[in-house]
């Protein structure tokens, strides 16, 4: 039965733990009433990292609002997935009201909805918890604070990330075994706060007055400690796509063969329905689609080789295979947190240059870069559109698909940028055209 708040009907939730395990009685209703309404297609979003229950449910519910109007004739049912994923509430999201994006608090303080976050992602963790938030509002000037940061957080995210989960973690592998994921941590704590603060106020500066801010340590700080949850996230992202929607989507093959599937992601979501894929079970070939909105994992995820490591290919290489239609990745140069914070978190260990004065979108970028940034990268046969091109175009009926989304993607503070900004009718319409559903 279709919740009464949806703007659409029928649609179903999908409640997934930590670790991937579906929650029954919502898989159940799934699985039978696909059938009893005649569902033809099936759209299942994934949200991102930077969510809660509440702000996913009113994701899928704007997101979906159009739908219905834009494919009268299709019988569409509609599954939002909810995982377990931290909110970091002081990150602004376009076009929500206040109840789910928060008024800015003054960083790097945690606000009380952050603190709770914290607390429900890592339980057990209060003690941490409660000492990272009181450096953050003390801003101790000493150099050894910030490494005591650094250490804190470090066994905060520790907590929660069992060795076995580490291909979940990984982007690219190497002859076989998984890349570490970057380690913040390897080297100085507050190295790694003084260059984050750097980077954000890159960002937040108008170009005039860039170089006049001394930028604040515990400013990095708090991004610090952003980008360490979003680690943590990445694997969880993985661990649910694979072990628990993957499964799920066999579930439904075999429980409804007819039924053709189309996989949305944001973010932390566009990874988790690409790690679905190979949780698929040989031989399933419902999925008809798969569009990933501003997703937040490595360009070179699909790739057989790496252009700087010919040993190593993404994690993921050729599951755009296991799609019986194409894989559109929406990407946009609006998207700071993709653009900036992502490749630089990614590069952190390895790489100690300094982000001033660096375009980091192309110095890091090429290595370092995020789908949602700029695209699949590095493997052959990609199609390159803009979105108005795409809306035009028929879409390849396979294969890999860029399509840059920068002309409605656009909006967005820092330090997320335009991250957020997926609520437009002109997404809705792209999905549609990826299946294609009609």
């Amino acid at each position: 039965m279709a919740d009464p708040a949806m703007s659409v009907t029928p649609y179903w939730e999908l409640i997934f733990d930590a670790d991937g395990d579906p929650a029954g009685r919502p898989r159940d209703r799934l699985l039978a009433g696909v059938t009893e309404r005649k569902v033809r297609d099936l759209v299942v979003f994934a949200h991102g990292w930077n969510s809660d229950r509440s702000g996913a449910t009113r994701l899928y519910d704007r997101f979906f609002a159009p739908v219905p109007r834009l494919a009268p004739a299709a019988r569409i049912g509609y599954v939002g997935v909810l995982w377990p994923a931290m909110r970091f509430s002081d990150e602004p999201i376009p076009d929500f009201p206040r109840a789910v994006a928060a008024d800015t608090p003054r960083r790097p303080v945690l606000d009380k909805d952050t603190r709770h976050a914290l607390l429900e992602t890592f339980p057990g963790r209060a003690i941490l918890v409660e000492q990272i938030a009181r450096l953050l509002e003390q801003q101790p000037p000493e150099e050894a604070e910030l490494e005591e940061f650094g250490r804190l957080v470090r066994l905060l995210v520790e907590a929660v990330a069992p060795g076995p989960q580490a291909l979940f973690a990984a982007d690219t592998v190497a002859e076989g075994v998984p890349q570490s994921e970057p380690e913040m941590f390897a080297g100085s704590s507050a190295a790694a706060c003084e260059e984050f603060a750097r980077a954000l106020a890159e960002l937040e500066a108008p170009d005039a007055q860039r170089g006049f801010r001394i930028p604040n340590p515990w400013d990095g700080a708090h991004e610090l400690l952003r980008q360490a949850t979003y680690y943590a996230m990445k694997r969880r992202a993985g661990t649910v796509g694979e072990r628990g929607l993957g499964r799920v989507v066999g579930q439904l093959a075999a429980a409804a063969p007819d039924v053709r599937v189309h996989l949305v992601g944001h973010s932390f979501g566009a990874r988790l329905v690409s790690f679905a894929l190979r949780g698929l079970p040989e031989g399933v070939r419902t999925v008809k689609s798969v569009t990933l909105l501003q997703g937040a994992f490595s360009h070179y995820a699909f790739a057989a080789r790496l252009p700087h490591d010919a040993r190593a290919g993404g994690v993921l290489q050729g599951q755009q295979n296991r799609v019986d239609g194409p894989l559109v990745c929406c990407h946009s140069r609006h998207d700071a947190a993709l653009g900036t914070m992502y490749p630089l978190a990614s590069r952190m260990a390895g790489d100690s240059r300094s982000v001033a004065g660096l375009d980091l979108g192309r110095a890091l970028g090429a290595k370092w870069g995020a789908l949602g940034y700029d695209g699949v990268q590095a493997v052959p046969g990609t199609r390159a559109y803009t979105l108005a091109q795409a809306l035009k175009a028929k879409l390849p009926a396979s294969g890999c698909v860029n399509v840059d989304a920068a002309a409605v993607v656009r909006r967005g503070g820092p330090p997320a940028g335009a991250h957020s900004d997926i609520l437009h009718e002109e997404l809705a319409r792209l999905v549609l055209a990826a299946g294609p559903v009609r």
